[in-house]
């Protein structure tokens, strides 16, 4: 029986939800894929692996689920996508990372805030190998614009694993919202109470989405009005467009 108190558990469309990084991407990269090097032809199937074994891999729920590290893992995954860092680099950046800091999720560690450039440019030096048209000094450029102090805010690490702990996703200073895979499954909440976002917004929302009803669920869930209105702005950032 495994214990998976304080992992926090995250369906693939929550996650997707939270750090705006489309399912099948969270799926391809968490739960691995295959492709055919010779359209129709069995024979040249290519499994890859997911590029780390997530939190919940072993645990026998009856759909695919992640836990909170994975989650604040894909975000950093989901920059260095977006710069156009390739699948392989970002394999060989994880092994190397993982290895040398001796954790299971080593882009979000504070170590790789600043070792990280090291790491990425020995995986582009590798790359480099098999095409010699990879211009290091550009790609090696972009790490710095990968790894931008705001991926950082609102991170609180654990002082002995040096993993994160939680999280704030609007930043520690602006919002009371926080998301802890100690409290409430991982589940955004209100800090000071417990009370999930998506709860107080869902109030919000059936008494007319107006200020009565703001008013109405902060009676009802005796929380301050500020703390409604912070769990409202919440919940409606998360409704972006994913690509």
């Amino acid at each position: 029986m495994y214990n998976y108190s304080g992992t926090g558990i995250y369906s693939i469309p929550e996650a997707s939800r939270l750090i705006c990084v489309p399912g099948k991407d969270i799926r391809r990269w968490l739960l691995g894929y295959h492709y055919r090097k010779t359209p129709g032809d069995a024979a040249s199937r290519v499994d890859m692996p997911p590029l780390w074994e997530h939190e919940l891999a072993h645990g026998g729920f009856d759909e695919d689920v992640i836990g909170f590290r994975d989650l604040i893992e894909l975000r950093f995954i989901r920059e260095f996508i977006k710069h156009g860092v390739s699948l392989k680099v970002i394999r060989h950046c994880l092994s190397t990372a993982a290895e040398l800091y001796g954790v299971t999720h080593p882009m979000s560690s504070p170590r790789f805030k600043t070792d990280g450039r090291t790491i990425y440019g020995e995986a582009l030096h590798e790359e480099a190998q098999e095409n010699s048209l990879v211009d290091l000094k550009s790609r090696q450029a972009v790490f710095k614009e990968i790894i931008k102090p705001s991926l950082y805010d609102g991170i609180v690490y654990d002082a002995q694993e040096r993993q994160a702990s939680r999280w704030y996703p609007l930043g520690s200073k602006k919002s009371p919202v926080v998301i802890d895979p100690a409290r409430q499954f991982g589940a955004p909440i209100i800090e000071a109470t417990g009370t999930p976002t998506k709860v107080l917004y869902q109030s919000y929302l059936a008494e007319g989405a107006d200020s009565p009803a703001l008013a109405f669920t902060a009676r009802l869930y005796d929380a301050p009005r500020k703390h409604v209105e912070a769990a409202i702005r919440f919940e409606e950032s998360l409704k972006r467009p994913v690509h």
